[in-house]
């Protein structure tokens, strides 16, 4: 199979298993899609994504050997809203190294700061960076105030995430 040649031919669901299922454990297949996915065409980094994502619920083993260049790729001018929802959705059930951690930490900041920026992308930024205050104490009260700053004017989605996150922060900051 080719990878890209099935990521250009059907964007489906079944499509997206489909190729999936094909990389498995493979980790030169999964290198082969990492590389669409971080520097592919428009539409295949798009669907590659997608991809990404299943086999990263499948095996998030696969994941390790690219974190640090799909935390790199966050950090680019132009990253297409679907790479920046799937990349932090899988990077939020991975253990990031404490090496990666300060430049993550940065990009979900951006993120959430960002009034433009999609209400997934901003609910998994705020998801990673609670996970690095398990990690990175100091930081839960800079996520908490850009949390509760946000909470009013944010939709129903990001305000049951953050509410859960804030009850959280709080039991993290008691003990």
């Amino acid at each position: 199979m080719n990878i890209e040649d099935e990521l250009i031919r059907e964007n489906s669901k079944e499509n997206a298993l489909a190729i999936a299922s094909y990389i498995g454990a493979d980790t030169r297949r999964f290198a082969q899609l990492m590389a669409l996915f971080l520097q592919g065409e428009y539409l295949v980094v798009q669907r590659a994504a997608w991809v990404l994502s299943k086999c990263a619920d499948q095996r998030p083993e696969l994941l390790t050997p690219h974190l640090k260049s799909m935390i790199e790729n966050l950090q680019e001018e132009e990253v297409p809203v679907a790479v920046q929802r799937n990349t932090l959705r899988v990077l939020q059930n991975v253990e990031v190294p404490d090496t990666l951690l300060g430049t993550l930490a940065e990009v979900c900041f951006k993120y959430m700061e960002d009034p433009k920026a999609a209400i997934a992308v901003k609910v998994f930024a705020m998801t990673n960076l609670h996970n690095i205050t398990q990690k990175e104490p100091a930081l839960a009260n800079e996520l908490k105030l850009l949390i509760k700053h946000q909470l009013p004017y944010a939709s129903a989605g990001f305000k049951s995430r953050a509410n859960k996150i804030l009850v959280a922060l709080d039991k993290q900051e008691s003990h």
